[in-house]
C-alpha cells in the first residue's frame, strides 16, 4: 500500500529533488513525499480508496498535476512522471554560445551483422551556436569534427573506419555542419536545416533538436543543453564499402543513427579551467 512513482526528465534522467503532494477532492493534503537519488517515490502511507490529485514539483521544472485513483488496496501507482524544464518552450537568450566538448558527446550507431549495434563517438570537435535576437528562425549553428577522432572501442575497427573505405580521414580530416535555417516542431523542439560535409561530399541534413533548458554552472557561467538526432545513409556520402557475409547479411549497416548531446556555454569562449 502507499504511493509509488518515478520522476524523470524528458530525456530520461532521474529528478532526485522532486516533491510529490497528494490532495483529496476537498483540497486537503493527505501525503507529501520526496524522491530519492534514483528519482523514485516509495511511500507506505495507506490511502483511503477514492480519487486524488497529485502534484509533482521540482526546482527548475514546470509543475505537473494529474489525477490518481486509489483502489481498495490503498495503493496508488503513478508510474513514470515526466517533468519539463522551465523555460523549455523558447530558445536560450540571444547571442553567441560555445559548445563545450568536455560536457558534450557526438555519437553514431550502426547495425552490425544484422543483429546488434556498434556504438561509436568522435572525441575531438568544436562548435558555436548563435541565437538570433528577433527572428529565432535566423539562429545559426556551426560545428567541426576531426574525422580521425572516431572511437568505437576497438583499435582495428577504428583504423578501418579512418581508412579510404570509410571516412578517409587523411584526405578529408574535417567533418563540418553549417545550419541554413530553423523550424519550430513543438513547444521545445526544433528542426535544424543545414549542410553536412562528410567524406568530401556536401548534403542537406536536418537535425531533430530538443532544447532541454538553461541553467547556471559552478564557474559563474550560463549553460544551455540540447539533444539532437538524425539518420545518415553512407551511400549518400560515397562510403559504399561493405563486406557481405556468406548468409547474405551485410557486416555493417548502411544507415547511421547520429545522436548529439550538447552543452553550450554563453559567450564567445569556454571558461578557463
Amino acid at each position: 500500500m502507499g504511493l509509488t512513482a518515478k520522476i524523470r526528465t524528458r530525456d530520461g534522467w532521474a529528478v532526485s529533488h522532486a516533491v510529490v503532494t497528494v490532495t483529496d477532492m476537498t483540497g486537503t493534503q493527505v501525503l507529501r513525499a520526496e524522491t530519492d537519488a534514483e528519482g523514485a517515490v516509495r511511500d507506505t502511507t495507506a490511502l483511503a480508496p477514492g480519487a486524488y490529485t497529485v502534484i509533482v514539483t521540482a526546482v527548475g521544472y514546470a509543475p505537473v498535476a494529474s489525477s490518481a485513483l486509489v483502489t481498495a488496496s490503498g495503493r496508488a501507482e503513478l508510474g513514470a512522471v515526466t517533468l519539463a524544464r522551465q523555460g523549455g518552450t523558447e530558445l536560450p537568450p540571444p547571442g553567441p554560445w560555445t559548445i563545450d566538448p568536455a560536457h558534450s558527446s557526438v555519437g553514431a550507431v550502426a547495425q552490425h551483422l544484422g543483429i546488434s549495434s556498434v556504438h561509436g563517438r568522435f572525441t575531438d570537435f568544436a562548435g558555436r551556436v548563435e541565437i538570433a535576437p528577433d527572428e529565432v528562425e535566423k539562429s545559426r549553428v556551426e560545428a567541426v569534427i576531426r574525422a580521425a577522432s572516431i572511437d568505437t572501442g576497438n583499435g582495428m575497427r577504428d583504423d578501418h573506419l579512418r581508412s579510404p573505405d570509410f571516412l578517409d580521414a587523411e584526405k578529408y580530416p574535417e567533418i563540418t555542419y553549417r545550419s541554413t535555417g530553423l523550424t519550430a516542431a513543438g513547444a521545445d523542439r526544433w528542426t535544424v536545416h543545414g549542410e553536412l560535409t562528410l567524406h568530401g561530399v556536401v548534403r542537406p541534413v536536418d537535425l531533430e533538436l530538443a532544447y532541454l533548458g538553461t541553467g547556471s554552472d559552478p564557474w559563474g557561467g550560463t549553460r544551455a543543453a540540447f539533444r539532437a538526432t538524425t539518420e545518415l545513409r553512407r551511400e549518400d556520402f560515397a562510403m559504399n564499402y561493405n563486406q557481405v557475409l556468406q548468409a547474405g547479411i551485410a557486416a555493417i549497416g548502411t544507415t547511421l543513427k547520429v545522436e548529439l548531446d550538447i552543452q553550450a556555454v554563453q559567450g564567445e569562449s569556454l571558461p578557463q579551467a
